[in-house]
């Protein structure tokens, strides 16, 4: 039984005429006859009577007409959903988001999907990295925007779409680390609370190349949290200086470091192997293009 041979049986149930409904089908009239003659062999009972030239439903044949309706009615709905998600105009899109990201991203994608795709309910989770790993593993989340410097390599998991942003010190403009001529060295910023969101073993080992053990977050780092909006806050208010992506705080003053920072972040979109994707990507994927720059 297929969903054309309903819509012949339909069409046949509403014109009574074969030769008008292979018409109306496209097909040829033995064609209409042996598609509902299979579909009567299949279901094991007569669906018309024969009437001469007429023909009309049995009663079993109504019954089998009204729920060939639903059952064709709701085909088309799944297939007009599968459209409408394609387009951004429904379904549901659940994304993970670390801290670096998600200070680029979040409000441009909730924004966007407000204002351009109101019909998607959209889903922001945010935490670190391995956690949200996992809820992406347990099917909580269709994708995830993270550090991939800070992600295990995993063989169920597909990297795509990487960014990368530089990072840097900053700090409050007038903050006296400002002031220095000569570059700023990390003995000079250890004299400041140091804020920072948790950092991958990436980062911590090209920090303490750079500037030696004392550079290691375990160390350095007074004030963390995962939400990078937090930290450019107080960073704003206080003398503490912020170390994270330039692109999150460009109202902060970079600090001229002796030597440089050279690490930079790199930000992709991560999604399960062997799983489809969900159709709202596509809109995470062009902001991500807009958005993930210096």
């Amino acid at each position: 039984m297929t969903l054309v041979q309903l819509r012949h049986l339909i069409s046949l149930a509403e014109s009574a005429s074969f030769s008008q409904s292979a018409q109306a089908l496209y097909i040829t009239q033995p064609a209409l006859s042996r598609s509902i003659r299979a579909l009567e062999d299949q279901l094991g009972m007569p669906l018309f009577d024969r009437v001469g030239r007429r023909i009309e439903l049995t009663a079993f044949g109504r019954e089998v007409v009204e729920r060939a309706r639903q059952l064709v009615f709701e085909a088309g709905e799944l297939r007009d959903s599968g459209r409408r998600m394609r387009e951004g105009e429904g379904g549901v899109l659940r994304i993970g988001m670390g801290s670096g990201p998600g200070a680029m991203l979040m409000t441009p994608l909730l924004m966007h999907m407000a204002t351009r795709h109101p019909k998607v309910r959209v889903v922001v989770a945010r935490g670190g990295t391995e956690l949200l790993a996992q809820s992406l593993r347990d099917r909580m989340l269709d994708a995830l925007v993270v550090d991939a410097l800070s992600l295990k390599p995993a063989d169920d998991l597909r990297v795509s779409d990487l960014y990368e942003m530089r990072g840097t010190f900053m700090a409050r403009r007038g903050h006296p680390l400002t002031r220095l001529r000569k570059g700023v060295t990390f003995e000079a910023v250890q004299r400041y609370p140091i804020a920072s969101t948790p950092l991958s073993d990436e980062v911590a080992r090209s920090l303490i190349e750079t500037y030696g053990p004392q550079a290691h977050p375990a160390r350095c780092v007074t004030v963390q949290c995962e939400e990078v909006a937090s930290l450019v806050d107080v960073t704003r208010q206080s003398d503490a200086v912020l170390l994270a992506i330039r692109a999150a705080a460009p109202d902060l003053a970079e600090l001229k470091m002796t030597p440089p920072v050279t690490r930079v972040a790199r930000f992709g979109l991560v999604t399960l192997r062997r799983r489809t994707e969900a159709p709202g990507l596509s809109i995470v994927r062009e902001l991500m293009r807009e958005r993930l720059r210096d």
